[in-house]
């Protein structure tokens, strides 16, 4: 990470689901448990939201939260509603699916400072572009989720790391 001073600020990475209490907290909980892995948790500020209101102050579902827990990652976050200006202050703002990319850009002022795109863009495994919603499955979809969304966050985090 050349050119990275102390009074260099950190990268903001916001992470858009639909309710925010499955794919996006556990994408939080990933790149969060990544970058500390690293030792850029300095580097970096995290954050999860939903384009949806209907979860606002619930903890992530208990299905993402036990999947996290087998892989010793912790989910932080409370549900949030995104709101446009978090789209002028994050830096990355990666949406699950196609459905939430095209709300992301519905509620962005023209010129928003985020770059908004789909966390599976950074998937090694180009099998969709998509994180499924796993709320109405099983706990496998959530062990699948954890998957995909553990591969795009190691490459976001590499490039991300790479450009700064």
């Amino acid at each position: 990470m050349d050119g990275i001073t102390p009074d260099t600020p950190p990268t903001r990475v916001l992470f858009v689901c639909l309710g925010n209490i499955c794919r996006s907290p556990l994408a939080e909980g990933v790149f969060l448990h990544l970058v500390r892995e690293a030792g850029l948790a300095d580097r970096f500020e995290v954050d999860s939201a939903g384009t949806g209101d209907w979860h606002v102050g619930e903890r992530p579902d208990a299905r993402a939260a036990a999947v996290a827990h087998r892989h010793g990652v912790e989910l932080p976050s409370r549900a949030r509603q995104v709101t446009r200006d978090d789209l002028d202050t994050f830096d990355h703002v990666l949406a699950m699916d196609r459905e939430n990319l095209r709300e992301l850009g519905r509620i962005a002022r023209p010129g928003a400072r985020a770059e908004i795109r789909l966390l599976r863009a950074h998937d090694p495994v180009r099998d969709g572009d998509d994180v499924p919603d796993p709320y109405y499955g099983g706990p496998s979809g959530f062990d699948l989720v954890y998957e995909m969304v553990h591969r795009s966050c190691s490459v976001l985090l590499a490039e991300l790391t790479a450009t700064r």
